[in-house]
């Protein structure tokens, strides 16, 4: 049995599969991933509040940040899931997630994660950014993390969701795709 094997065999059995909601700042990743970690009872974490402070100066000075910034934050990330799995907790995390390795990186610490993926057309995010403050997020880097971004691509764990609906709709969406991806346990 690898090391791997045996963290996965001492972690209890999970109702559900941990999940990421990703995609580009102004998807709502925040706000539909507290709403889908309310209607399912488990637990929510903004990736926001995983950021070291560095990284946070870093973008409100209207910087974006690059892998090496990243690295540390996601790996922070993958540790807090994969605890919370240990404890036999299902934890959902708004994360951009934006390049398929930074999700194999999170998917490393935790390999039955689930990714959702929020997708929407660069005008209506950006007009959504436009009526929100971010504490250290400005609206100036979504183009960059439009640049950046990995669609989640069909063999990936998850699911690709669009954002063009109202937040209680988009998490209809998503519990139907729970519903059908894990029929006796949504």
């Amino acid at each position: 049995m690898t090391a791997v094997e045996a963290e996965g065999a001492a972690r209890p059995a999970l109702a559900r599969p941990p999940m990421v909601v990703m995609g580009v700042q102004g998807t709502g990743k925040t706000t539909i991933g507290s709403a889908l970690a309310a209607r399912l009872d488990v637990t929510f974490i903004d990736s926001d509040d995983l950021h070291p402070p560095a990284n946070k100066a870093k973008m409100a000075a209207g910087n974006p940040l690059d892998d090496e910034d990243r690295v540390p934050w996601l790996k922070v990330i993958g540790a807090t899931i994969a605890a919370n799995a240990a404890e036999g907790r299902v934890t959902i995390v708004a994360c951009s997630a934006l390049k398929r390795w930074y999700r194999e990186l999170l998917r490393s610490s935790v390999p039955e994660l689930r990714f959702i993926h929020l997708s929407g057309q660069r005008d209506l995010v950006a007009s959504r950014l436009a009526t929100r403050q971010h504490e250290f997020m400005p609206t100036t880097l979504l183009d960059s993390q439009f640049e950046v971004l990995e669609p989640l691509a069909p063999w990936e764990a998850g699911v690709v969701v669009p954002v063009a609906g109202t937040p209680a709709e988009i998490v209809d969406a998503i519990v139907a795709y729970l519903e059908k991806a894990e029929p006796s346990e949504a």
